[in-house]
């Protein structure tokens, strides 16, 4: 994995990941049956690598691709509700250049960030199991080796990202012990291990439909963390503005 020169060749790598069979069985199973709202398209049924630069400030974790979301179209929190919730955020405070994500060929930019995930593969019942979550995570490791130059701020969707993460980060910035628990509006400031600059988390809850339709989670709530993340990764304040200097 040390080898991977660049986010380009990683990506490449991750979309043709076949580690974990039970993933690659659904992952596969859902794109030839499909859902009946999407029985023209034609489904993606791969592992979803990140999405946005690799010159990140700032980036978004997950849990895993959604079923009939990132496994269809082929790109993380596109074509889904929480895709809806999370993009209309960054977009609102500056971090994407359009409030919507509905194909890989949409023109949706992101504006200093990165978005990515702990497990690439759409799992069932979006549960992988934890020997799936630590035989993608030399994935995870190495997109934040090469993001590393610029990465100063991590949100992290949810408790599943948050300690995948964790264990991920331990190349660059010590993590403390006990580790820190998730929750959300959490900011945990991690020194560099490497020499490097610190690496600032935040915790938000994860936009899935339920937390948004049981009024856990709403909109405003993911933009305030978001611009909290922003301000920590030293992007600029105004939408769309970038890093300072």
């Amino acid at each position: 994995m040390a080898a991977v020169p660049g986010l380009p060749e990683l990506d490449r790598r991750v979309s043709g990941c076949r580690a974990c069979p039970r993933l690659v069985a659904w992952r596969e199973e859902v794109a030839r049956v499909k859902r009946a709202a999407f029985r023209d398209q034609d489904y993606w049924g791969r592992p979803v690598p990140g999405f946005g630069g690799g010159d990140a400030r700032l980036a978004v974790v997950g849990l895993a691709p959604a079923a009939h979301g990132g496994n269809r179209t082929g790109r993380m929190f596109t074509g889904d509700a929480s895709g809806e919730v999370l993009y209309a955020a960054m977009h609102a405070v500056g971090l994407a250049n359009q409030p919507e994500a509905v194909s890989r060929d949409d023109g949706l930019r992101l504006l200093g960030a990165r978005i990515t995930a702990p497990v690439k593969c759409a799992p069932p019942d979006n549960k992988p199991t934890p020997a799936e979550r630590d035989t993608c995570r030399p994935w995870l490791e190495r997109e934040l080796t090469l993001l590393r130059p610029t990465l100063r701020a991590v949100v992290v969707l949810g408790g599943f990202g948050w300690q995948s993460l964790l264990p991920a980060l331990t190349a660059h910035w010590t993590v403390p012990r006990p580790r820190p628990r998730f929750t959300h509006g959490a900011r945990v400031e991690l020194p560099a291990s490497d020499g490097g600059p610190p690496l600032v988390l935040h915790g938000c809850y994860h936009v899935s439909r339920r937390n948004t339709q049981t009024g856990l989670l709403t909109v405003a709530m993911v933009e305030e963390v978001l611009s909290r993340a922003k301000a920590d990764a030293g992007l600029g304040a105004e939408p769309g503005a970038g890093p300072p200097g």
